[in-house]
């Protein structure tokens, strides 16, 4: 298959060479940028729609365009760098360049994933690939085993959060180069970090996005919540389906990421055999043995589709993992009592018995929805769901970006972590939780196009009018992004630190007790009492078992008699709690571990 985009084939006569996919074009020209002066090269027709150019002796940093039957120019739709934006010149990339010192990684075992979610320009004050690794000791002292990094490819302005990228191989020049990037990866692997790519393949940014002038992109065959889908199914699909997967590789090869979570799937429509979403998990599962380390592959759906997760010989997708809402909405709904949007669908204290081992919806009727949603996923194991208490779509998509820490008591996020940690799913973070972080993470914007500026503004007041919210932060409004960045340590508050010690803890019990770190549901067992608010969840193993028991109502409960020996409560002094020892009374929010033998 002829590979697109800018290549360099000979470092020493700085020979390079330029291949652009273009259906329906008769003439395609090379723009080279000389900084005094623009080069035209006319490009000579290789193949069906393709065509090429060789440039030699003219350097290896080019930046350049493509000019299509004089309708204009165009930045590269496979360019690796946009140093001026999504509507500048394209930039040539030497991807030897870098010293790569992780060739001992062989990558983590998907059941260790201690996940933190970041968005790379708000974690840190800086906001960029380098000023990130310098809090990678802090995750791995906390216990985080893997990295989610939301989106990084091109977007419009100076700050998004990733999901409007134009650019699918170009890293996001606010962030840093492509080196930069690699030494994000490259230092994470040195730290026993694995780290996750968030990319996005249903849909592509309203601003900057020239890949339509190429090619049939989009078909009206289908309908997303962007409008025409991304075309995989119709004529001319090929040219999408080839650059997508030529994108899964890339990541995953060139910048050593260990596996791609692939955000709102069920936007990714195709009638074709086989579905794009097959050829994603082939090609991974290919390049893994390839390359000898393991590799893997995350979907984000909030259809319940057990077919994601499911073999590709049993007729499924063949995803690793897939993100599971409905763990967080019981969650949720349970410490908030929220029952707007689809909260409308969750609410009953019951759920707990069943999230825990599956989906919550299995084909039952959706008030939200306004039809039957999901299917059973009891049969798959723990480790292909990914679980959370937040994450940026839990938190970001809310009107005014409030955490959980903004909307409960200490105790209760707390005890919300404990749910977490005592599942048998994969728990992801998402940054500031761990500390209990009160700043809102809220959704920002910045671009250039006025009516885009315009349709922002007023489509975030419009969506949430029905909330009686009128005073929505402009996505536009600079200061969106800065409240979004996080509060630097050294003005934490003592009830940060303590929350800090509580996951930390928390987290080493998770991976290192025997019962915990199997992920297996079915040696688990839930029971919530609807009266008390309390509930009981027993993990169990050969001969050993632990008894989690969390109070989430606001009444104290008494236990009768303790069912095991305490080995951890969120009530300890050392987290900001009430309580040195033991005790038979479980106060509201707090959380406790029993540890007991099987004979």
């Amino acid at each position: 298959m002829l590979k697109m985009g800018a290549h360099i084939i000979d470092n020493k006569r700085q020979k390079v060479v330029f291949r652009v996919f273009a259906a329906g074009r008769n003439k395609v020209s090379l723009i080279l940028n000389k900084g005094d002066q623009v080069q035209v090269l006319p490009m000579i027709q290789e193949g069906p729609s393709v065509y090429m150019k060789e440039a030699e002796g003219q350097g290896l940093n080019l930046l350049y365009k493509f000019r299509l039957d004089g309708e204009g120019d165009f930045p590269d739709p496979y360019s690796n760098f946009q140093p001026f934006g999504v509507h500048g010149y394209s930039q040539v990339i030497d991807h030897t360049v870098y010293t790569w010192r992780d060739r001992d990684w062989k990558g983590r075992n998907l059941n260790e994933l201690i996940i933190m979610e970041i968005h790379v320009g708000t974690f840190t004050p800086e906001g960029t690939f380098r000023a990130a690794v310098e809090k990678l000791d802090y995750l791995s002292d906390l216990g985080i085993t893997a990295v989610e990094v939301m989106p990084v490819a091109q977007t419009p302005g100076r700050w998004n959060w990733g999901y409007d990228g134009v650019n699918l191989f170009s890293v996001n020049h606010n962030y840093g180069t492509p080196d930069d990037l690699k030494y994000l990866v490259d230092r994470c692997h040195q730290k026993g970090l694995a780290v996750i790519l968030d990319v996005v393949y249903n849909h592509f940014g309203p601003e900057g996005n020239y890949l339509p002038v190429y090619g049939p992109v989009f078909t009206h065959k289908h309908q997303t919540p962007w409008g025409a889908a991304v075309n995989y199914d119709d004529d001319g699909s090929q040219f999408v389906r080839e650059m997508v997967l030529e994108n899964v590789r890339y990541w995953l090869d060139e910048f050593h990421f260990d596996g791609l979570r692939l955000d709102a799937v069920h936007a990714i429509k195709d009638d074709s055999n086989p579905h794009i979403l097959q050829e994603i998990s082939l090609t991974v599962e290919d390049l893994a043995a390839k390359l000898g380390r393991k590799l893997f592959v995350m979907a984000e759906s909030d259809e319940n589709n057990v077919e994601l997760i499911s073999p590709i010989k049993d007729d499924g997708y063949g995803m690793d993992a897939q993100w599971m809402d409905d763990f967080h909405h019981v969650i949720h709904t349970a410490l908030t009592g929220e029952d707007k949007g689809y909260y409308m669908d969750y609410g009953r204290f019951s759920d707990f018995e069943k999230v825990y081992k599956n989906y919550l919806y299995t084909g039952q009727y959706s008030r939200y929805w306004k039809k039957k949603r999901g299917t059973d996923g009891l049969q798959r194991p723990g480790s292909q769901f990914v679980a959370c208490i937040q994450n940026h779509d839990q938190v970001g998509n809310r009107a005014y970006g409030d955490r959980l820490s903004a909307l409960v008591k200490l105790p209760y996020l707390k005890a919300a972590a404990g749910l977490l940690f005592f599942s048998a799913y994969l728990p992801l973070l998402f940054m500031g939780e761990e500390y209990g972080e009160e700043k809102p993470f809220l959704f920002f914007t910045d671009y250039q196009d006025p009516a885009l500026q315009k349709a922002v503004s007023q489509g975030r007041k419009e969506e949430f009018k029905d909330f009686g919210w009128s005073q929505v932060p402009d996505p536009q409004d600079p200061n969106t992004f800065f409240l979004s960045k996080p509060t630097p340590q050294d003005c934490w508050s003592g009830q940060n630190h303590c929350m800090l010690r509580f996951y930390r803890d928390l987290i080493k019990l998770r991976v290192s007790h025997p019962v915990l770190k199997k992920l297996n549901k079915e040696a688990l067992e839930v029971k919530a009492d609807p009266i008390g608010k309390l509930i009981k969840i027993i993990r169990s193993d050969s001969n050993q078992k632990l008894i989690g028991l969390f109070n989430l109502g606001v009444e104290k409960v008494i236990l009768e008699e303790k069912p095991g020996r305490q080995i951890f409560n969120s009530e300890w002094r050392i987290y900001g709690g009430r309580e040195e020892g033991d005790s038979l009374e479980l106060l509201p929010g707090q959380m406790l571990i029993l540890e007991s033998w099987l004979f």
